[in-house]
């Protein structure tokens, strides 16, 4: 993931959101979210926040392993990249990180979403 640290932007992220998130789907927004806030927070050590730049930057990049355009997998590989930095920054997510990435997906999604799916592996 090292190479896609420098795709990675918030104005970056925030456009990739805009223009492929419903696309996306819900796991693999609320995953990218959770990332986001966490790599927001003061005390994060520098190694996690790299494992949070490296994958939002691999989200970013519009030729990654399986193009984002192939219809029913084009984010498989995203998710797969941004649940393994998840996984590996998970212990700094906490209650404040949840509730900030909720809030920006149910403004995206509307009322009826279900985390239930990401949060299970927290």
């Amino acid at each position: 993931m090292t190479n896609t640290e420098k795709h990675y932007s918030e104005e970056k992220f925030w456009d990739k959101l805009k223009k492929y998130g419903v696309k996306a789907g819900h796991s693999v927004v609320y995953t990218a979210l959770l990332l986001y806030f966490v790599l927001q927070k003061p005390d994060i050590p520098v190694k996690a926040k790299m494992v949070i730049i490296g994958a939002l930057g691999y989200f970013i990049l519009p030729t990654d392993f399986i193009p984002d355009i192939a219809v029913g997998i084009g984010f498989t590989d995203d998710l797969g990249a941004l649940g393994l930095a998840l996984l590996q920054v998970a212990m700094y997510i906490d209650d404040e990180v949840k509730v900030n990435a909720k809030a920006k997906l149910r403004d995206w999604f509307g009322e009826d979403v279900d985390t239930s799916e990401v949060d299970d592996k927290l």
